[in-house]
């Protein structure tokens, strides 16, 4: 009987997945206010510089004049208050005008939100974004200590995290979470972290798993294996059922059996449906972590609003994407294709499908394989 309702309530969510698709309303833009960032993390999506003006990478911070300017004519097709602009980097906190920026985009008509690892998070930007109108932040804190360090590369962050996250989690009108990217070397102190983040008061924690992009591409180890997925899911499963906090995996991956049990919809990549960016050279994209491939305009050439509205086809009909991994799977309907971030300019197949890897674990045994070690490089 549980499985036909599951089966009924998946079926349902698709025919909401196609209608949401069709309107594609724009709810979520993300700003890439900058490509400079304090931390050179190992993980890290978009490869960031510390100094995002050097030879190998000639991108200056976008002027807040030009992103304003180029969001404006939303104010006509959406009602006031009704879009987030999510503020990321590289570090946004690098930029010295954040606050202004956003009190300027509350102004107009546009809430917005941050996304930091908490390095420069002090209690006078604290106090600034919250004058300035802030309603939500995400902050990146990646295991206990020396899980942390290592993934960020820095011996002080997560000291600076967890100051940070002290100031966030004591603003009791500010819409938060942790997100935690989940690896072979943090996956074994998940109960600790738990333990540790209750007593700091949290109330929203999100997973995520480490994708084969940006400077993560080529290292292996940072990969859960399918046993290892299938672990995380069941402890996100059961901290729901615990309901201490308010616990989700993130939108990168249809889970069959934990489809619900681990989120509180079912999967729906939103890239490019109701979610949009504007990256730092002026392109029009989806979620920043997708390929540049994807890019469907510039600022700087074409109208945003018009871009939103009669472009990204490729992210609104994904039928191309039955190939590779994805080729005659059962599931697909239900995914279909995946996250995007996922995808690359060769549209040959996916790079990476957890619900088929936890579908391999189970037809034979775990490895117990040893981790290679990757040194921990600290940046002071």
């Amino acid at each position: 009987m549980r499985r036909l309702q599951d089966k009924l309530a998946q079926r349902l969510f698709n025919s909401f997945r196609k209608n949401e698709t069709a309107l594609h309303d724009l709810a979520y833009l993300f700003w890439e206010c900058t490509r400079r960032c304090n931390l050179s993390c190992i993980h890290c999506g978009s490869d960031c510089k510390a100094d995002a003006e050097t030879a190998d990478a000639p991108l200056p911070d976008m002027p807040f004049a030009d992103f304003l300017n180029a969001i404006l004519p939303l104010q006509k097709a959406y009602k006031r208050d009704s879009i987030i602009i999510a503020i990321t980097g590289g570090e946004a906190l690098l930029r010295k005008d954040l606050a202004d920026c956003g009190r300027k985009l509350r102004e107009n008509g546009f809430r917005f939100g941050l996304v930091t690892n908490g390095y420069d998070y002090t209690p006078d930007a604290h106090r600034e974004l919250l004058d300035a109108g802030m309603c939500s932040i995400t902050l990146s804190l990646d295991g206990l200590e020396e899980s942390h360090n290592w993934l960020r590369r820095n011996g002080e962050s997560f000291r600076r995290a967890t100051d940070a996250l002290k100031l966030i989690a004591s603003s009791k009108n500010l819409v938060y979470d942790v997100i935690t990217c989940v690896n072979q070397r943090n996956i074994g102190e998940l109960e600790s972290l738990k333990d540790f983040l209750l007593s700091q008061n949290v109330a929203a924690w999100r997973f995520f798993t480490i994708s084969p992009i940006g400077r993560a591409a080529n290292i292996a180890d940072l990969y859960l294996s399918g046993a290892q997925i299938k672990r995380l899911m069941d402890f996100i499963a059961k901290l729901r059922e615990e309901k201490t906090m308010s616990a989700t995996f993130s939108c990168e991956s249809y889970l069959g059996e934990y489809e619900k049990k681990v989120r509180d919809e079912h999967f729906f990549c939103r890239a490019g449906i109701q979610i949009a960016s504007v990256l730092i050279d002026g392109s029009i994209s989806a979620c920043p972590n997708i390929d540049r491939a994807f890019v469907q305009g510039n600022i700087y050439k074409d109208d945003f609003l018009d871009v939103w509205n009669n472009r990204f086809g490729i992210m609104r009909d994904r039928g191309w994407t039955q190939t590779g991994l994805c080729l005659g799977c059962e599931d697909y309907k239900n995914c279909p294709g995946g996250a995007m971030h996922l995808w690359n300019e060769k549209k040959d197949g996916i790079m990476v499908c957890l619900h088929q890897k936890m579908k391999q674990s189970r037809a034979k045994p775990s490895s117990n394989r040893r981790v290679k070690p990757i040194p921990a490089v600290f940046v002071f």
